[in-house]
Formats: C-alpha cells, structure tokens, sequence
C-alpha cells in the first residue's frame, strides 16, 4: 500500500512502515495537484498535518483513499463526518504534541512577563546605543510564580499545560463545559508524582479572576473571546492563543491592547493563515510564532510512531 505524508514524517515512521510492507511517498504535493497525485500514484492512505486539506472536494475525487490520518490533535482541515461515512477510516494523534504545545503556551507567557517579544525586536536595532535606555523599558517584568492561570479547554493539552503552571508555583483555575474536574498528575525526574484536583468554573468566573488567559480548544464557528470577554478581565491580562485561529476576536484583542486592557498577547495561530492580519503581526506587544505548536522533534517522532502504529494495526503487515 502507498502512503503519502504530503506535510511530512518521521525518518523512524518511515523505517517502521517500510518494515511492515508500505511504501511511503514524503512528496510535497500542492493542494491543487493533490488529487492528481494520489490518483496517478494509485495512493491509499493520505497523512497530513495543518497545512493540507482533505476536504469532501478531494475524498470525492479521490476513490483509492483508505485512510486520512492527522499528524495531530485538530481534525478541521479533514472533513471526517463525511470521510467516514465514504468508508475511510480517519486517524490523529492526540497524545504525541500535547507537551510540546504546553511549553510553547509558556514560552510565550515568559516572552510576555519579561518583554522578550520586544526587546529581541529592539536589542538588534538600539542595544549598542540604548542599552540603559531599553535597560530601563524592561525593568517592570513580572513573575509567573503566584499568579493565577485560567485555562479554557482542558483537554489533553490544557492538562499539560496545568502540569507545568501547578510545578511553577501558579494557581490554576479552568473552563470546560464537558467536564467538572480533572485530575492533574506531576511526575518528577525521580519517579515520585503528585496529583491536583481542578474543578472547573464558568467562563465569567474564570475570566474575572485570572492573571493569564490561555485558550485550547478546538476550531469554533464563533469567537470564543471577543470584546465582551475582554471587558471581564483584569487590567494588564496576558492572553495566549496556541490553539486555532478564530477563537479570539483579532479586532477586539488589537483594541484591548490599545487601551492596556491586555498587558500583551502571545499568538501561534492566527484567523487569516497563512496570510495573518498585518497589524496583528507588527503590534509591539504581540508575541508572535507561525503555528509551531506541535512542531519539535520529539513530538513529530512520537506523531509518527502514533500514526505507524495506528496503520499497521489497521491494515496489519503487508
């Protein structure tokens, strides 16, 4: 069987799928060509990421499809409903990037306390001859340590990132209308762990109390922070979006920070990808990253192990 990773995979994916009899094609074909692609190539499994969309307009056009699978959490650039109702079998991989995305979540929050988004953009230009000045700029930082974090959406990625505010020293406080508490387990380089207990709060409740605001949850038809939302907040709120584009109201977020409503914001996803808003990505209080969630090399080898271990138990050794 040929499979396509037409947004790539692991070099150990790879092997481990060779091993068991698939031949695996790692070219990167462009949307408009895809369906050509997989029809000439006679592919059967298609792996994609973020970037390709296997919507009806390809499952239709494409009948040798046997499987879609999503090198990652999010399904909305696959029509899975749809897919499956066509007899394809639809795959993701929800365990392999949740760390990754929590710690991108943080290093966006470290930017934001500490400045960093801006003075990697000032250093460079004035450092040699503002350096007290700027010195002086960034001298108000915050502490993550005491503060509180309110996390909307606590799946397996907003466990993860409860994991590393609790072993901060942060109170955590979160929002999910699908469940009333999750159990937060820290485990220790020495094999000792320890388990909080977070009951989750109204999105009113969470969003008048928290120091930090960090959105995971997935693709929605409306916004989910807006400017109402913003005006529930405390003055000088940190907002971190790693989740999907849309979620977050990019006019009202422009405007919050105008009026310091927002201290600083840290976007990964953006509502006009690839293309984001022009004024989002030079305001000077926004911490900026191109949908790189997932994007480490330990959680696309652990992708790709999901991904071949899913296939070969689906199809077993060809």
């Amino acid at each position: 069987m040929k499979i396509l990773a037409n947004d790539g995979i692991s070099e150990k994916a790879i092997k481990t799928l060779d091993a068991a009899g698939f031949k695996v094609l790692t070219t990167k074909v462009a949307q408009n060509q895809l369906a050509n692609f997989i029809n000439e190539e006679q592919v059967e499994i298609l792996l994609v990421r973020s970037a390709t969309q296997a919507k009806k307009d390809l499952i239709d056009a494409c009948p040798s499809l046997k499987l879609i699978g999503r090198g990652g959490v999010g399904m909305d650039n696959i029509d899975v409903t749809y897919a499956r109702e066509k007899g394809i079998k639809v795959i993701n991989t929800p365990n392999a990037s949740s760390h990754s995305v929590a710690e991108l979540t943080f290093a966006h929050l470290f930017s934001g306390v500490r400045f960093l988004y801006d003075a990697n953009r000032n250093m460079p230009l004035d450092g040699d001859s503002r350096f007290e000045a700027l010195k002086k700029d960034y001298a108000k930082g915050r502490e993550l340590k005491g503060k509180t974090l309110g996390i909307i959406g606590l799946g397996r990625i907003g466990k993860a990132v409860a994991t590393i505010a609790l072993g901060l020293g942060m109170k955590v406080i979160a929002h999910d209308p699908l469940q009333s508490e999750a159990t937060i387990t820290l485990s220790f380089f020495d094999g000792r762990s320890l388990d909080f207990t977070i009951q989750t709060i109204s999105k009113e409740a969470l969003l008048k109390e928290a120091d930090f605001v960090t959105l995971h949850i997935p693709a929605q038809q409306e916004v989910v922070i807006g400017e109402k939302e913003f005006q529930l907040m405390k003055d000088g709120v940190g907002i971190i979006n790693v989740a999907r584009g849309g979620v977050i109201d990019e006019e009202a977020i422009l405007h919050a920070l105008e009026h310091e409503k927002v201290a600083f914001a840290g976007l990964d996803v953006f509502k006009g990808e690839p293309t984001p808003s022009i004024r989002i990505l030079m305001h000077p209080r926004v911490s900026l990253s191109p949908h790189i969630g997932a994007a480490t090399l330990e959680a696309q080898e652990r992708v790709g192990d999901e991904l071949a271990t899913q296939i070969i138990e689906a199809f077993g050794k060809i």
